[in-house]
């Protein structure tokens, strides 16, 4: 995870590698690290500029797999804050949950077999956390194919106490949407919004957990 912020543009990232726990930490630094080193956007375009990073990053994380003769691939959650505007991107299962006036009032839907069982009405959206087919992906970065990010331009302006939360699968699968938003309203502030969510993650996970990437941002 990663963040760059310049006047009025920021741009925030998490990435979850696959495959092992070396090769995916390199797979995720080199998409995180193609997003920040490529900020800010010049041409006033965020959306065109996430999908050609995330994009880059795809050819990167394949060059790495050549080099490394090993599969590396990455999930990817980014945000790009424009004044007042935001837009969004994602690829495999990591999330993002915008929050305004208190309310969950969007979020990415996960590119994976689990999260198309809940949209046929299959299974239900907190289901998903434990379904067989979590981490089986649709997309991701570092293949031919299927790496394509969603993007989407938010409409709306932002506003002061508008909130976004990004984050691996390892944490969103121990917090209810409906948490996010509760801790939202007792924090003072992104860092300590992270430390209550973190609280109830830990009381929940059983055994071992490297994949608790998480990152907060709240507008002033």
């Amino acid at each position: 995870m990663g963040f760059c912020v310049e006047g009025d543009h920021g741009v925030f990232v998490v990435a979850d590698g696959l495959g092992g726990h070396s090769f995916g930490e390199l797979a995720s630094a080199c998409v995180r690290d193609t997003l920040l080193n490529a900020f800010p956007c010049q041409d006033g375009d965020p959306a065109q500029w996430l999908a050609v990073q995330i994009a880059d990053a795809n050819q990167r994380v394949l060059a790495l797999q050549q080099e490394k003769n090993a599969v590396l691939k990455s999930t990817v959650a980014a945000l790009y804050i424009m004044g007042s505007r935001a837009i969004w991107a994602h690829a495999g299962d990591s999330r993002l949950y915008y929050i305004h006036e208190g309310r969950l009032t969007a979020y990415t839907e996960d590119h994976s077999v689990a999260y198309k069982k809940f949209k046929a009405g299959e299974i239900t959206r907190k289901e998903i956390s434990f379904d067989e087919d979590q981490s089986r992906l649709l997309r991701s970065i570092g293949g031919p194919d299927h790496n394509e990010p969603a993007v989407r331009v938010y409409e709306e302006l932002l506003s002061s106490g508008d909130a976004f939360f990004l984050c691996s699968d390892g944490a969103w699968e121990f917090l209810d949407d409906e948490e996010i938003a509760i801790d939202l309203l007792k924090s003072k502030s992104a860092q300590q919004w992270t430390e209550y969510l973190l609280l109830r993650m830990m009381e929940r996970i059983r055994g071992g957990n490297d994949n608790l990437s998480t990152l907060a941002v709240m507008l002033k």
